[in-house]
């Protein structure tokens, strides 16, 4: 399928439904991801990020939707789709007391590959596990043991990688390395789409989604989602600040408190509101009153507010 720009779509799916009993944990979603963009996925547990993922993976059945990923019917072509697609779940699920070579060695024969070790000897070089292939799955640090899951999902070259919240608990520098290699995979062609709770992880996407209580909310690039959210926010710095939180919430105009290292942020949809709710703090000495753009994470937290 093809997007209006002419981009060729890897993911294209319209009405993607799911019910657990009387609980609708996907409702009526559309998504269309052009081949060899990074997507994120974002949205609180319990939205439907996971069952929306396995849904387009082959891994479960939806109750409503039509559409292809890849080009094959979602729905009665799941099998050819799970041939194309790397899956990374949020648990590691590899056996801890083999080596990474070991564990990537029998993912290949699964996947039924031709010369498994070769496979996996050039796997290996390029995500930079070379050095450690003989090192046990369960010494590995957890930044090490997601760079192997995502060496799994590599073995048979997929064209569309689905990463379910990839990074869960890695340190600062292993997400980094971790990111470089998913651009690096997009631009040799890769479709990636990345359910992510980190605001810095989803401002590294082309594009990102945004959904809660399994609706989807927003969608659009970062600056578009900032934009359309009609949210003003103001930062209050200097000494003390941080007492100012409880007079200022619940004040007209004032939607969103919060601290942002040793400054405040005060969001709100009435500028005129939240301006006359700060204007008692402009003048006090030692505390500075400056507009700033509404941060993802500004914007998401007020979503989350507005539904509850």
């Amino acid at each position: 399928m093809s997007a209006e720009g002419g981009e060729t779509l890897a993911i294209d799916v319209k009405g993607l439904t799911k019910r657990f009993g009387s609980k609708l944990a996907v409702d009526h979603i559309d998504i269309a991801v052009p081949q060899g963009q990074v997507w994120g996925f974002l949205g609180p547990n319990g939205s439907g990020k996971t069952t929306t993922i396995r849904m387009l993976c082959g891994l479960l059945r939806a109750d409503e939707g039509t559409g292809t990923c890849l080009g094959l019917d979602f729905r009665t072509q799941s099998e050819a789709i799970k041939r194309q697609v790397g899956y990374m779940t949020q648990k590691f699920s590899f056996w801890e007391d083999m080596s990474i070579r070991e564990n990537l060695e029998f993912v290949a024969r699964v996947y039924g590959i031709d010369d498994p070790r070769e496979r996996v000897a050039r796997t290996l070089d390029q995500l930079g596990l070379t050095g450690r292939q003989r090192q046990l799955a369960g010494e590995l640090s957890r930044g090490w043991k997601q760079r192997m899951a995502l060496a799994a999902c590599m073995l048979h070259d997929p064209r569309l990688l689905l990463l379910d919240e990839p990074t869960a608990g890695v340190d600062p520098k292993a997400r980094r390395d971790f990111w470089e290699e998913i651009h690096a995979l997009s631009e040799r062609g890769l479709t990636v789409l990345v359910s992510t709770h980190y605001m810095d992880e989803a401002e590294r996407c082309d594009r990102i989604v945004y959904i809660l209580n399994g609706r989807l909310i927003v969608r659009g690039s970062v600056n578009d989602v900032v934009e359309k959210s009609g949210l003003h926010t103001f930062v209050l710095d200097g000494r003390d600040v941080r007492h100012l939180s409880r007079a200022l919430h619940g004040q007209p105009g004032v939607d969103y408190v919060g601290f942002f290292g040793a400054a405040l942020h005060v969001s709100g949809h009435d500028r005129d509101k939240l301006e006359a709710a700060l204007d008692p703090y402009r003048n006090r000495d030692g505390i500075t009153v400056a507009e700033t753009a509404p941060s993802l994470e500004d914007v998401f937290i007020d979503l989350e507010e507005a539904a509850r």
